[in-house]
């Protein structure tokens, strides 16, 4: 009896050291999850049973009841199916049995028994690439038949864990299984007969059968990519590839091809020689290996080359117009649509021209009167560059005699110009010169210019003019915008802006009726006959006569000469003026008819 206390107590030993062993591989093993999930384990095997408990039973006739500590039980075997959910959880049907010692007489049957269970319950597994710890906890029936007494079929539940060790791809050992068993039984009258608390250990080992759920190798993989993906001839491109899902204990060798790649490029970037490629797209491959059969992947990426575009560039030169033996800044405005840098350069027909920037000098000394022609060239920084040119002129006048001076002198002491009622407008503030007028301005400015060659300080003072009708801010404004127009005439014309000044009276300063009336006689343009319809039109002359811009000649350094007026108008300009009034006051016949209509709907 001792020996078999012995050998019980060495049972219990072993076994709860084989729980603690299982729970700490499981604590060890939990974060780390790696191993592919099968949706199916079949498990079958050997199945040790420690009971641990006393049987507490009344015998058959016996008056007081007995009681016997159960002895180990090796006879067993056990079985388990197990869904798997996901990578982590399954449910588990579990069977084992172990069966009796087969003694016969009572003295020996009493401490044996046998066991047999079907339980299920939740399985949680950590699964590694080599091992898989797993913990479950079952509840199903439990059957305890000591030999010597009846069987009976109770609830109990298992609580445990173990570790499968993969052999193949389908096939584990398992070992161990290790499991804590609760239920308890009843062998007689509760009066007096005790509980047969079964709190004891199943301990198994065997096979794992495992299918389904296949776990899918994600094959290498590989990601190319350009920068830039659109680029012009000659401009670098820098391709890169990053690869994916390789043996991380194998090196990972890399081999370029394709458009602009050097041969035997290797690397995980590459850098592409696009010089001499035309517009179109390109592409260029990476393959990737690690050495073994499956270790390899390749990508491609693409690249366009674009067609490259010239620059553009205007030019323009100040003064355009010039006194002999002058100096011109020639200005270019140059852009590249491609964004790249540019490089100015300058030539001329006559004279030197000096600058590489946006602006140059042009030294007219030397060259004859007449034009020249200034070529303003750009170009990129592309090789060969792509070029742009404009071009632009400068006119050389020759100096004037005294008497020629004198003449011009006499030609610009001439006229003021004359507007339309109201105009110009805000809305057209280029409009209200009538075409005789535009002649004279034309005339004036080419003898300006001129005059300009031996009198640059000369200047021409425009004084603006408004018929009394309309408020003083009106007419303000409205003689502000007529020296506007009138300048803007003469600066398009070819006269500096700087040579130009302008003053605005509104209604002030107007001439009186019989001014006008004197100087209407006084025109010697006018026929008998015009002269006799201007002076039945006379409150219209009038009227325009103060719409008016005066034209004044000033000598800088010298007293001002005041142009002669001749008023009210040269004989184009007052028949014209004439004809206007009358087709606006006349209505059209069918303008006649739409306001008979109009008084017709009305009444």
């Amino acid at each position: 009896m001792s020996f078999r206390f012995q050998s019980l107590c060495g049972g219990v030993a072993a076994v709860r050291l084989a729980v603690v062993a299982v729970l700490c591989c499981v604590g060890t093993l939990a974060a780390a999850q790696d191993q592919p999930a099968p949706k199916w384990e079949v498990f079958g095997g050997y199945s040790f049973l420690y009971p641990n408990t006393d049987l507490h039973a009344m015998l058959p006739g016996g008056l007081l009841p007995v009681s016997s500590p159960l002895e180990s039980n090796p006879r067993g075997l056990g079985g388990s199916v197990t869904y798997d959910f996901n990578h982590w959880f399954g449910l588990t049907l579990d069977g084992s049995t172990h069966w009796g010692s087969g003694e016969s007489s009572l003295g020996k049957e009493v401490d044996d028994a046998g066991f047999t269970n079907i339980s299920f319950g939740p399985k949680v597994t950590f699964r590694r690439t080599h091992v898989a710890p797993f913990l479950e906890a079952l509840v199903g029936d439990h059957r305890l038949a000591p030999d010597a007494f009846h069987s009976i079929n109770k609830l109990g539940f298992m609580f445990g864990g173990g570790l499968d060790f993969k052999v193949s791809k389908h096939l584990a050992l398992r070992l161990p299984r290790v499991d804590y068993m609760m239920s308890s039984y009843r062998y007689g009258p509760s009066a007096t007969t005790g509980k047969t608390d079964l709190r004891g250990v199943r301990a198994q080992a065997g096979l794992v059968l495992t299918w389904g759920g296949e776990h899918k190798v994600t094959p290498p993989g590989a990601t190319c990519s350009v920068q830039p993906d659109k680029v012009f001839a000659g401009d670098p491109v820098t391709a890169t590839v990053e690869g994916s899902n390789f043996n991380p204990k194998e090196t990972v060798t890399y081999r370029w091809s394709g458009s602009g790649v050097r041969p035997g490029e290797t690397g995980t970037s590459t850098q592409i020689d696009t010089s001499g490629m035309h517009s179109s797209s390109y592409r260029v491959t990476a393959d990737l290996s690690d050495g073994s059969p499956e270790g390899v992947a390749s990508c491609s990426a693409k690249f366009t080359v674009k067609e490259p575009r010239p620059p553009v560039v205007s030019c323009s030169s100040d003064p355009g117009i010039m006194p002999w033996s002058g100096t011109s800044t020639i200005t270019s405005s140059a852009s590249s649509p491609d964004g790249r840098r540019l490089t100015y350069s300058y030539t001329a027909s006559a004279g030197s021209i000096t600058g590489n920037t946006s602006t140059a000098s042009l030294d007219t000394r030397g060259a004859q009167p007449g034009t020249i022609t200034v070529s303003c060239n750009v170009g990129d920084d592309r090789n060969p560059p792509l070029t742009a040119s404009s071009l632009t002129t400068v006119v050389l006048q020759a100096h004037l005699t005294p008497a020629e001076v004198i003449e011009i002198e006499k030609k610009l002491a001439l006229h003021s110009v004359y507007f339309a009622t109201a105009k110009p407008t805000l809305e057209i503030p280029d409009a209200g010169l009538l075409p005789s007028q535009e002649k004279t301005l034309s005339m004036l400015a080419s003898d300006f210019r001129a005059y300009l060659q031996n009198k640059p300080d000369a200047r021409l003072t425009l004084e603006g003019h408004a018929d009394p009708r309309g408020s003083l801010e009106y007419n303000q404004s409205l003689s502000q915008r007529r020296v506007d127009r009138v300048r803007g005439f003469l600066v398009a014309l070819g006269v500096p802006a700087s040579n130009i000044q302008t003053k605005a009276f509104g209604k002030q300063e107007n001439l009186t009726d019989k001014q006008v009336k004197d100087a209407v006689e006084r025109n010697p343009e006018l026929t008998p006959g015009d002269r006799h319809r201007v002076l039945t039109n006379m409150r219209t002359i009038i009227l325009a006569s103060n719409r008016r811009v005066d034209i004044t000649l000033d000598n800088v350094g010298q007293a001002s000469q005041e142009s002669v007026r001749q008023y009210p108008f040269n004989a184009a300009d007052s028949l014209s003026l004439l004809q206007e009034e009358r087709t606006k006051k006349t209505p059209t016949p069918t303008a006649r008819k739409q306001v008979k209509l109009k008084l017709k709907v009305q009444r």
